[in-house]
């Protein structure tokens, strides 16, 4: 690719101790992420998909190797500047949904905005718009259906033009046709920000329109074809 590399993963292991033994997950893997590029990481129940992204993704530290975000070693980072790292240049959209219950849709959406410093406006109305949530603003998560608080969590995670947006199997909890609907909506809103797309999936509509799959195999990440 000729767009700029955000993300490199060089060497990186993880290893878990149980008593006197270790499980080693991740076993020397490279990754480079580009800016604009959907990548999906697919492999089976146990392959270590969720530890690569919650080690990308700055909330677990690695056993060994490197993590690079736009060329900055991330290894001398204390816990305040991952969270504020985590709070500014990443969206993360996961199976649960994750939504703050005593907060409406678009209060939910605003959050990381809120959080940011960032101005609510054009953007939360622009993002709301493109995943269809508009009408639903003033509503709380238990008044909605689960499509669409799963495209609530997907705003979240894009309004604030986040450079990688990280997402653990996002439709796992949605029927075949609302899944549809929402990878459609996702796909399109993270290209429309120009974000980089990183995904464990188990979605064969995921994989098809993904520019490069991954399979996580013995810890490490080989290319298939989409």
């Amino acid at each position: 690719m000729t767009t700029a590399c955000i993300l490199r993963v060089d060497q990186l292991g993880k290893t878990y101790r149980s008593g006197a033994e270790r499980h080693a997950v991740l076993d020397r893997l490279d990754l480079d992420v580009h800016a604009g590029e959907f990548i999906a990481v697919i492999g089976r129940s146990g392959s270590g998909k969720s530890t690569l992204l919650n080690l990308v993704g700055q909330m677990d530290t690695p056993s060994a190797g490197r993590i690079e975000f736009t060329g900055v070693d991330t290894a001398s980072w204390d816990d305040d500047t991952r969270t504020r790292f985590r709070r500014r240049e990443i969206g993360f959209v996961f199976q649960a949904y994750n939504l703050l219950p005593t907060l409406t849709v678009r209060e939910n959406i605003a959050l990381p905005l809120e959080l940011n410093g960032l101005p609510f406006n054009p953007r939360l109305g622009a993002i709301m718009h493109a995943l269809d949530l508009t009408a639903l603003g003033d509503r709380y998560p238990d008044q909605i259906s689960g499509g669409e608080q799963q495209r609530t969590a997907i705003a979240r995670a894009l309004v604030h033009a986040p450079p990688l947006v990280i997402a653990d199997e996002p439709t796992g909890n949605l029927d075949h046709d609302t899944a549809l609907d929402v990878i459609r909506l996702f796909e399109q809103a993270a290209r429309e920000a120009g974000a980089a797309l990183l995904m464990a999936t188990h979605s064969t509509e995921m994989v098809g329109r993904a520019d490069r799959v991954l399979m996580l195999r013995h810890g490490r990440l080989e290319a298939q074809s989409a």
